[in-house]
């Protein structure tokens, strides 16, 4: 995210690690207090844990993790083909181009994703367009996340420098040609970083997809958990596959934006390089 936002100043750094000091001390008292009341009422007897150590389990769980994957994919790569058009129709120099984009992501961001699957699930069917599961959970994703791709491919076509553009034109390319070939792949190579972390965000909101019955991994727990009595031991698991899988992507993103040219990782130092050439 460092395309969108500068750098913190020294005091604001000392803050950070104050509070993430503190929070870690926080999450870790109250994680021995989870464990000890689980312990008080027999939640962590070996017998609850067992049938995790079996195959058939994990086969499930993972089959619901399949589903969670094709319905983060398909909405990324919606969300991101929605997203771009998104932010190039605001940088459009028509006004009739630029304000109902700019209207949609206003608009859409401040609309919870869960509000946007209850219209998809009860308002749509009721004017004849009821789509299929898979869709169901898809389509309010893709048009929720798309207004914060587009937010980021804005900010990363914006912190190209517009020398850049301008040499476009100067050789005898049109706007689009300029854009396609010089703006954009600079601008992609830039904010890659951001759209992996806006998928980490688009992955842990296919969990709704248990409002419609989807059955990605956390509706997949549920079922599981009601079969077979261990509520908190499913859910646990649960979380601790999302955690490994996010974090993971997490990871990816700070490696990205770690090869990245120092030069390239905020829009100061972008000022900067700019105003001494």
């Amino acid at each position: 995210m460092s395309v969108l936002f500068d750098e913190p100043g020294p005091r604001a750094r000392r803050r950070i690690r104050a509070a993430t000091v503190l929070g870690t001390l926080a999450a870790v008292v109250l994680a021995a207090l989870a464990v000890r009341q689980f312990a008080a009422n027999g939640q962590l007897d070996a017998a609850r844990w067992q049938p995790y150590a079996t195959w058939p389990m994990w086969r499930y769980l993972l089959d619901g993790l399949g589903s969670t994957f094709l319905a983060a994919v398909v909405a990324a790569a919606l969300s991101m083909a929605f997203g771009l058009a998104l932010a190039l129709g605001r940088l459009s120099p028509r006004a009739w181009v630029r304000g109902p984009a700019a209207g949609y992501v206003e608009v859409v961001r401040t609309i919870p994703a869960l509000l946007l699957v209850y219209i998809v699930l009860f308002a749509l069917p009721r004017y004849g367009l009821d789509l299929p599961l898979f869709w169901k959970l898809v389509v309010p994703l893709t048009a929720s996340n798309a207004a914060a791709y587009a937010e980021i491919f804005r900010a990363g076509i914006n912190s190209v420098e517009r020398g850049q553009s301008e040499a476009g034109l100067a050789v005898g390319l049109t706007r689009f040609q300029t854009m396609r070939l010089i703006v954009l792949p600079q601008a992609a190579r830039r904010v890659l970083p951001s759209l992996v972390s806006q998928s980490v965000g688009l992955l842990k909101d296919t969990s709704l997809g248990f409002v419609v019955s989807y059955g990605e991994l956390l509706y997949s727990g549920k079922v599981l958990a009601a079969y077979n009595g261990l509520l908190i031991q499913t859910y646990l698991v649960v979380a601790l596959v999302y955690l490994v899988v996010n974090a993971s992507l997490s990871k990816l993103a700070r490696t990205l934006e770690a090869r990245q040219p120092v030069t390239l990782r905020t829009p100061r130092t972008l000022r900067r390089r700019t105003a001494r050439a």
